[in-house]
């Protein structure tokens, strides 16, 4: 079941180079999926959501492996261009989310498409594997419009005031 929630969306930019298409001078389909792929983690990032190499070591999440992609290809688009991939988080589900990705050139629709991926850690029974874990609701609140605004106000108090007891704890340090 997918919670209500306003999302975000992140725009990730792409100048096409002659490398990325195929003999008849448009993009080989699979350079799409890639660009998705990029504009997923830059999306997290915009979101304010750490590095996976960062939260692999404080939480032990390793990132959100892909396990469903379905994409339709609508116009061709070719190097020199300039294209913009729209992403955002369609539904929250309990272990997985969906992200869908518009790519566009103007506004001319070229590509859409979706992905169903999980938050993931090493299985502590086997770390060859790698097992789901349920979406973690401060990362789920970064990526919505109205959470994140209330996650960014909450940790700017409690920064501040944390700030205000270490200016304090010093001042009573020194009159000591």
């Amino acid at each position: 079941m997918s919670k209500p929630f306003m999302t975000r969306t992140h725009i990730h930019r792409v100048a096409v180079q002659f490398g990325d298409c195929d003999p008849a001078g448009i993009v080989f389909f699979p350079n799409f999926s890639r660009w998705m792929d990029q504009s997923s983690l830059a999306f997290f990032m915009a979101c304010g959501v750490p590095p996976w190499r960062e939260l692999v070591k404080t939480r032990g999440i390793i990132g959100t492996p892909l396990l469903e992609i379905h994409t339709r290809f609508i116009r061709p688009a070719t190097y020199g261009e300039t294209i913009e991939v729209h992403t955002c988080v369609e539904a929250w589900m309990a272990k997985t989310f969906r992200r869908r990705h518009r790519v566009l050139r103007g506004d001319t629709l070229l590509c859409e498409g979706t992905e169903v991926r999980a938050f993931c850690i090493r299985d502590p029974a086997d770390p060859d594997r790698i097992r789901a874990i349920p979406v973690p609701a401060d990362i789920q609140a970064l990526c919505t419009t109205e959470q994140a605004r209330l996650v960014v106000a909450t940790l700017q108090a409690a920064l501040k005031r944390s700030t205000i007891q270490l200016a304090a704890a010093a001042l009573l340090n020194r009159s000591r």
